[in-house]
């Protein structure tokens, strides 16, 4: 059974870490870039905001007895499989797995410019995307 309290935080908090990349986002390309602070911020809220996606994924694989993920990029495809999390969002979030494991692993390889394009791009959209479709079936599955 999904934990409705645990799922809530996760969720909050990933809301709060994708405000955060949002206000980011906000700030032009070029003085984004030039403050490795600004650069720093956006990097770990890219983690914990795709951590907490993982964590939630997991959560309710495990509550849901769903097969078990090959990698973190693979718990995006068993919601999939199990109608959890709509199609159209399976590679961007899987895209998504992958580029934490640059920013956890190969930190020192990661190009400043691809965390400016994901700011800029729907990444954050289908971030919000993801945390709606597990509240909604977190709360059709109690």
């Amino acid at each position: 059974m999904i934990d409705q309290p645990k799922t809530t935080r996760l969720l909050e908090r990933l809301r709060a870490y994708v405000a955060e990349l949002r206000r980011l986002g906000a700030i032009p390309a070029d003085a984004f870039l030039a403050d490795p602070d600004k650069v720093g911020n956006a990097k770990y809220h890219f983690v914990v905001a795709i951590e907490a996606c993982i964590d939630l994924a997991n959560h309710v694989i495990a509550a849901e007895g769903f097969r078990t993920p090959k990698d973190n990029a693979d718990t995006f495809t068993v919601l999939v499989e199990h109608g959890a999390v709509e199609d159209s969002l399976e590679q961007p979030l899987r895209s998504m797995a992958r580029f934490r494991n640059r920013l956890v692993h190969l930190y020192w390889d990661v190009d400043d410019g691809l965390v400016c394009e994901y700011l800029a791009e729907d990444s954050l959209s289908d971030l919000e995307r993801f945390a709606k479709a597990i509240a909604d079936f977190s709360v059709g599955s109690v």
